[in-house]
């Protein structure tokens, strides 16, 4: 799985579980950063979302949830 893979399958489950607008769920999200392998071998993948405390809440939950089916991602290029 990529970055913007990733970033999709998040939206989509956001949409789907939450209601609202793909936009709105993708500027809360927002960027994808990744790390080594090497320094992180568990998990290369993290977020800094926005949004109100409910929003931020909804992403966190669903963001543990997706790291136990993918730990390591790769990048877009």
């Amino acid at each position: 799985m990529t970055q913007s893979q990733l970033t999709d399958l998040l939206i989509a489950r956001l949409v789907r579980d939450h209601g609202g607008s793909r936009q709105l769920w993708r500027r809360l999200v927002g960027q994808v950063r990744l790390y080594s392998e090497q320094t992180h071998p568990h998990c290369n993948w993290t977020l800094n979302p926005s949004g109100n405390p409910a929003q931020i809440r909804a992403i966190e939950q669903l963001l543990d949830d997706i790291r136990q089916t993918h730990p390591i991602i790769r990048s877009d290029r």
